[in-house]
Formats: C-alpha cells, sequence, structure tokens
C-alpha cells in the first residue's frame, strides 16, 4: 500500500487532486481512498489531504502519519508547516516550486528522492490561474508510477467539463516538466 499526504491551501485543489488520483487509480482496477483532513479552514489557509492506494483492498480507515509520499502544492508552505513529519526516509517529496530538486532536498535535508515541478507556472499558462490540483496530479503520476495518465481523463473530464482538455494539457505538462533528484 502507498500512502499520500498533500499539503496545499484552501482553494487550491489539494482535495480535488486527492478526489482525481483515487478516481484514476480505480479506473485501473485498484483500490483507493482519497479524504481530506478539515479543521476550521479557509480559503488560504493550511490543508491537508490524503490518499492511500492499493492493489489489495484497503481495511484502514485512520489518518496517515508514515506517509509514503509528500505532495507541496504551495513552496509558502515550507517552514510554516513541517511537510516532511514522518514522510519515510524512502520516500518521495515532490513540490511546486521554481528551484531544482537538488536545491530542495539541500534546504529539507530529505534523503529520499525529491522532484520538483513549476506547478504555478504550467497552471497559469494552461488554465489562465494558478490553481495547481491538476498540474500536481501529474507531477505525482511521474514521480510515483502509481497510475497511468491516462487513466485521469474520465474522471477529470466528468469534473471539469468543457475545462477538462485544458486541465489534461496542465497535467501532462507537468509530468514531463518533472525533475528529480535521486536518493542519497
Amino acid at each position: 500500500m502507498v500512502e499520500i499526504r498533500w499539503h496545499g491551501r484552501g482553494g487550491q485543489g489539494a482535495v480535488t487532486s486527492v478526489e482525481m488520483l483515487a478516481l484514476a487509480a480505480i479506473e485501473e482496477g485498484k483500490f483507493a481512498q482519497g479524504f481530506p483532513s478539515f479543521g476550521p479552514e479557509r480559503r488560504g489557509a493550511p490543508v491537508v489531504a490524503f490518499n492511500r492506494i492499493d492493489n489489495k483492498q484497503i481495511k484502514v480507515r485512520s489518518g496517515i502519519y508514515k506517509p509514503d509520499v509528500v505532495v507541496v502544492l504551495d513552496p509558502s508552505l515550507i517552514g510554516l508547516v513541517n511537510v516532511t513529519d514522518g514522510l519515510k526516509d524512502d520516500g518521495i517529496l515532490v513540490v511546486n516550486t521554481t528551484k531544482s530538486p537538488d536545491e530542495v532536498k539541500k534546504e529539507m535535508k530529505f534523503p529520499g528522492l525529491v522532484a520538483t515541478v513549476d506547478a504555478a507556472k504550467i497552471a497559469r499558462e494552461e488554465l489562465g490561474v494558478p490553481i495547481t490540483n491538476t498540474t500536481m496530479l501529474g507531477a505525482v503520476m511521474k514521480a510515483t508510477h502509481l497510475v497511468k495518465m491516462e487513466s485521469a481523463e474520465s474522471p477529470l473530464k466528468e469534473r471539469f467539463g468543457r475545462l477538462a482538455p485544458r486541465n489534461i494539457k496542465a497535467m501532462a505538462r507537468a509530468y514531463d516538466e518533472l525533475k528529480i533528484a535521486k536518493a542519497a
């Protein structure tokens, strides 16, 4: 089972990303969970959401405390929130940033795999807004190889309707533009 924790801000689409990844995994015949952690969040406040993906039924119904993957939709959260808390040493950290994976790896002192993409730039260029949910979805798919991009197309079409082609393009660009620094 792979457990993923997503860090974002209210209104950036972390919860939508979690839902789309879970639906893409289900599209492939896998078992998946996607759920947010809600408190008194409001637009702009830090939010956390989670995924579990496995090839067999998932019976766990608790929060995720030792994720295999951490995804950061908003780089301003680094330092504000301990985004690597509990992340396994051999885990994967995927960050929306203009920095290189090596810069983030050094800054975060994280020994695992670090992947970066300028998801905000891609979102602005493809969607006209800096909402990074579908861009980061593409980045996570490439960094983890958990699901194929094609498996996300149907859920994105259902969710975004006429805006789906732009979201699919943003997802594909992030997949292609992801930079990875291997684990130490």
